[in-house]
């Protein structure tokens, strides 16, 4: 039976194998660099200014999300986490059986709902690369 050696000392590195390279920077340089390296990794983005076309090429290239996709990740996770859908229905349904209270704090409710909800449709429009129309006091 013949026994792999798994030291260390005697495997042998692949040519693949990336060896990592530390740098400090300031925090202005850092966001400087994010700034400039855009939807890249800020190190795809060293290698290429550093290398050019001569950089071992990656199996993958870490991409981070734009701005637009930021903001549709951040208005899908406020309706995931509100329950806006769901008591705008039970609202409805009362209102069709005529069984709906109207209270001060149920107008306060509703316009804290309605303010939540311009919010998303804001956040929406704008990862859309569109204009949000200005609201009305």
């Amino acid at each position: 039976m013949i026994y792999q050696n798994f030291n260390s000392a005697s495997a042998k590195k692949k040519e693949t194998d990336y060896v990592p390279f530390s740098l400090r920077l300031s925090a202005d340089e850092r966001a400087m660099l994010k700034a400039r390296a855009k939807s890249k990794s800020v190190s795809a983005y060293i290698r290429e200014q550093l290398f050019g076309e001569k950089q071992t090429p990656r199996q993958y290239e870490l991409r981070r999300p734009d701005e637009s996709m930021q903001l549709l990740a951040k208005s899908m996770g406020e309706l995931g986490k509100s329950r806006l859908a769901s008591n705008l229905n039970q609202i409805a349904k009362a209102a069709n059986m005529g069984t709906l209270p109207v209270s001060p704090e149920l107008e306060d409710e509703l316009s804290a709902a309605c303010d939540a909800i311009q919010d998303m449709r804001d956040l929406l429009v704008k990862a859309l690369g569109l204009k949000p129309k200005s609201r009305t006091a």
